[in-house]
């Protein structure tokens, strides 16, 4: 380019002795490329002349002295920041307003720190403890309760109830048999070891039966019908001496007139009607 040449590529003004702007290899005058090529700032608005930095983030411009924190409004020049919803924050801010808040003691859980999350809930991994032995439970099984969250040791120490079967801890729900506890998975027929859980049951000496075991080992036998008797869904039964009867069966051996609420003779183990029992050589 020679002398005669030299001048501005938009107004064409000599630029010999004056300051000048280089752009795609062609020079401008300070005042057209301020006009023409200039980035607006994103605080202030105005062009970021030639003379001044240019500071971009994200194809977004500011002036090095408009390039500040939009919350504290301390410089973000050179150190570490964010972006929230298209606004600045220095790293404090963003943490202040951004950041989860430890559950325990009410801080912030500053970016790049480890945190712990249990039920929707965070913590500092140092705030994260077991509420017996305070020791940090960090990444092992825990247990929650209503009054804190506990490491298994302390649990099984404090709370816990143990299977009458295996002797093991029960955690969380169970069965209960006359002040005893059983796992679910424990709780067997102590005779065939069936499942008990949604079946009908019986008990003998605090242990849960099946109704066909506890009717072949233990149950009354009617001595009309020879068929147990259990007492299962209310069914009733009569006792006299020591023969028992359902109630149904409880009838007079030779009419067969329900006996029950009503006097009657007995020979041997039979029952009579006081009308069929006259004459016979009976017991009263």
């Amino acid at each position: 380019m020679t002398t005669a040449q030299f001048y501005c590529q938009y107004c064409t003004a000599s630029l010999l002795g004056k300051k000048y702007v280089l752009k795609d290899d062609s020079p401008y005058c300070v005042l057209c490329y301020d006009r023409i090529f200039s980035n607006y700032c994103e605080a202030c608005k105005k062009p970021i002349e030639s003379d001044s930095k240019d500071l971009c983030y994200k194809d977004r411009h500011w002036h090095e002295g408009c390039f500040k924190c939009t919350k504290c409004n301390h410089s973000l020049v050179e150190k570490p920041f964010a972006a929230k919803d298209e606004r600045l924050l220095c790293t404090e801010c963003y943490s202040n307003e951004c950041s989860s808040k430890c559950f325990h003691c009410k801080r912030t859980i500053m970016p790049g720190s480890r945190k712990m999350e249990f039920k929707g809930n965070y913590w500092h991994e140092t705030c994260f403890v077991c509420d017996n032995c305070q020791q940090p439970i960090g990444t092992k099984p825990l247990i929650s309760k209503e009054s804190g969250n506990y490491c298994v040791p302390c649990f099984e120490k404090e709370f816990a109830h143990y299977c009458n079967f295996c002797k093991k801890v029960i955690t969380s729900g169970g069965i209960t048999l006359c002040d005893q506890l059983w796992h679910k998975e424990c709780f067997l027929c102590s005779g065939c070891r069936k499942d008990l859980c949604e079946e009908q049951f019986m008990s003998r000496d605090d242990y849960p039966f099946c109704v066909d075991c506890y009717n072949h080992l233990y149950a009354n036998k009617c001595v009309a019908c020879s068929k147990p008797i259990t007492g299962l869904t209310g069914a009733k039964f009569i006792c006299f001496q020591d023969s028992q009867w359902h109630s149904e069966c409880f009838n007079c051996g030779k009419c067969s007139v329900s006996l029950v609420g009503k006097g009657f003779l007995t020979q041997n183990k039979e029952i009579f009607c006081p009308k069929c029992g006259s004459g016979m050589d009976t017991d009263i």
